[in-house]
């Protein structure tokens, strides 16, 4: 199966009359919405007239869709207030996921904030996330999505076998899956370039959490060398990863019709470019 390459996109306005009509405009075979503010805890209802047309025109089209969660979300916070809200936050995205036929929602892993132990931060990752996982228990539900981070701080997820503990956590729950951001992972310390550095960090992942669980790609170059625990996205090839590792990135056997989505610098014009930059180099 050859991997769909979309974007992530824009939708005030409504979800299908702006996201998928600037879909079209950039050649996005898959897309990426937010249902909230990204920066902000506000859970709003969604335009079921839109929702419905959303879904459609995707099933339509054979355009996979997915949910990118707020960056608030933290379930290994300190704070009760915040860990409370990352809660609320979590299963209004996936709900509004299932909505519009999404079939993933991403969301950030988070960290140990106040200085706690890494255990002592899984084990409330465990007891408020677990129960969100157990709701997903419709047909049509979609797959939690866990983005590991570039490193800083102390994040609970950044390398390959970081997803082990995480996924140990939540008991290998079936609606478990991964989003590799390739900018993150490389700003973690895998370094994707070389003769096998994808492969490497590929079949370190599937040795993780098993195969089949590597679910979307966030598609993104690097600004900074690899290890700098920065998280500062590139156009494709105009990065330190540079266009040949998205090549193999596509052609490993776990990333096998896993769609690609771009988050990266440049507007609409940009986009499009990448777009069709990774096209190239799937079917050159």
């Amino acid at each position: 199966m050859s991997n769909a390459v979309g974007g992530h996109v824009p939708v005030a306005g409504g979800l299908a009359k702006t996201g998928l009509t600037y879909a079209r405009e950039v050649g996005a075979e898959a897309v990426q919405v937010f249902v909230a503010n990204p920066r902000g805890w506000a859970t709003p209802a969604g335009n079921p007239a839109q929702d419905e047309l959303f879904r459609e025109e995707c099933a339509v089209e054979g355009i996979p869709a997915y949910v990118h969660a707020p960056y608030l979300i933290n379930f290994g916070s300190h704070t009760a207030a915040t860990v409370e809200s990352s809660v609320t936050s979590l299963r209004h995205s996936l709900r509004r996921a299932r909505d519009i036929g999404a079939l993933g929602v991403v969301v950030h892993t988070g960290s140990a904030t106040g200085g706690r132990p890494r255990q002592e931060a899984l084990a409330q990752v465990r007891a408020h996330m677990l129960p969100l996982l157990d709701e997903l228990d419709h047909d049509d539900d979609p797959f939690l999505l866990l983005e590991s981070t570039a490193g800083q701080g102390s994040s609970l997820c950044s390398r390959t076998w970081d997803f082990g503990p995480y996924f140990e956590a939540l008991d290998a729950h079936p609606k478990l899956g991964v989003c590799l951001d390739t900018c993150h992972i490389f700003a973690a310390g895998h370094d994707l370039t070389g003769e096998h550095g994808v492969r490497q960090t590929l079949d370190l992942l599937v040795d993780t959490v098993g195969e089949g669980r590597l679910k979307l790609i966030h598609a993104n170059d690097s600004q900074d060398v690899v290890g700098a625990h920065k998280d500062r996205h590139a156009n494709i090839g105009a990065g330190h990863i540079g266009e040949d590792p998205f090549r193999e990135l596509m052609r490993h056997p776990a990333a096998d019709g896993v769609p690609l989505v771009i988050e990266t610098p440049g507007g609409k014009e940009g986009h499009a470019a990448d777009i069709e930059r990774l096209k190239k180099l799937r079917d050159g």
